[in-house]
Parts: structure tokens; C-alpha cells; sequence
């Protein structure tokens, strides 16, 4: 064996790091913060069917594509993951992730429970982590907060958000969770978890 293949070999294989909650539970801030703290963390660009939203960057983002080529993709196996959201598809890339791993790096993606299901089944060495909000007035109040949802649509994330929690407390496919009071303590908490899941507390 050459020295370059005994390297390789040697070189221990990164994390699938999932990261699932409800819509404004924090978690797009927690992955911000791996992303920008952990060694050798990156990111999953997701494929996706809706359009950009404002300060979104494609290719950095999401991959945005038609419905017609996202299911192109699926049928050809490319997705290690995929969902529907509010009438859009999101799907994780299998093979940037496999090679990334592959060489040592951290792979951060932020789907929702059904993505979670899966990526359990096909990678159960994975570390599956759920952030949950205090309470659901906490949640309703960053939503609002937001001001991007009509009544209409926060009433309708709010009853997703309860459903999304039940089905990951019920799933069995979590192997952790993070409750989001406060955000430091909340990203403190999830790093402490990658440290101690790669062998590194």
C-alpha cells in the first residue's frame, strides 16, 4: 500500500450531523454557528422546488430546481433524503455527502422529521439532533416576529410544528434533544454533542 492510501485509509471518516426542529425553533442559527465554530464542519446544499427568498444565494443556499428535475433526481437515486413542505420538494445530495465524509469533514444539514427518518435508516451512524422551542407561545412569537407569514400560513406552520414534535419524541430516530431557551446555550449544547459523537470530548 502506498503512503497516500495508507493516509487515506487512516484518516477517520467525518459526522452526518442532522439538525430538525419546527419553523422557528432556531435551528437554521445553531447550523450558522457549527458551521462557523466546529473543525471541519460544512454544509449541505440542499435541492429545492420553491423560489429564493430574499438574502438567499443559489448554490450556497439551496439548488433551486423545477419540480420535473427534482423528480428526475429522485428516480435516479440521487438523494440520500427527501420531503414535502408546504406543496415544495426538498431533497440532500447523496454523493457531496458521501465524499465528504469520506474525507474527514463534518457534514451539517438541516431537514425536517421526514428527511430525519431516513437519513436514520440509511445512515444510522448519524448524529440526529431535534430542537425544540420552550413552549409553543415562544414559537408563535418568533414567527410573528418574522413577519414574512400571513394568519393563515403561521396558524398552519404552528399545527406542522406540533406534528413535527410528536412524530420526533414518538419516531424513535432523534438520538438527542435541544431545547431552544437561549441560543448560546442552546448552540454550546449541540457542539458539546458532534465533540463527544466524533471522539473528540
Amino acid at each position: 500500500m502506498s503512503c497516500s492510501k495508507a493516509a487515506a485509509s487512516a484518516r477517520p471518516r467525518g459526522k452526518v450531523i442532522v439538525i430538525s426542529g419546527p419553523s422557528g425553533a432556531g435551528k437554521t442559527s445553531i447550523c450558522q454557528a457549527l458551521l462557523a465554530q466546529v473543525p471541519n464542519a460544512v454544509w449541505s446544499v440542499s435541492v429545492t422546488t420553491r423560489a429564493p427568498r430574499a438574502g438567499e444565494v443559489r448554490g450556497r443556499s439551496y439548488t433551486y430546481v423545477t419540480r420535473e428535475e427534482f423528480e428526475a433526481l429522485e428516480r435516479a437515486g440521487e438523494f440520500l433524503e427527501s420531503a414535502e413542505y408546504l406543496g415544495e420538494r426538498y431533497g440532500t445530495p447523496r454523493r457531496p455527502v458521501e465524499e465528504a465524509i469520506a474525507r474527514g469533514l463534518h457534514v451539517v444539514m438541516e431537514i425536517d422529521v421526514q428527511g430525519g427518518r431516513q437519513v436514520a435508516q440509511r445512515m444510522p451512524e448519524s448524529v440526529r439532533i431535534f430542537v425544540l422551542p420552550p413552549d409553543q407561545n415562544a414559537l408563535r412569537l418568533r414567527l410573528e416576529g418574522r413577519r414574512t407569514e400571513k394568519p393563515g400560513a403561521l396558524a398552519r406552520r404552528l399545527a406542522i410544528a406540533d406534528r413535527e414534535i410528536a412524530a420526533a419524541k414518538e419516531g424513535g430516530c432523534y438520538l438527542y434533544f435541544v431545547v431552544n431557551s437561549d441560543l448560546d446555550e442552546a448552540i454550546a449544547e449541540v457542539k458539546a454533542i458532534v465533540k463527544k459523537e466524533s471522539g473528540t470530548a
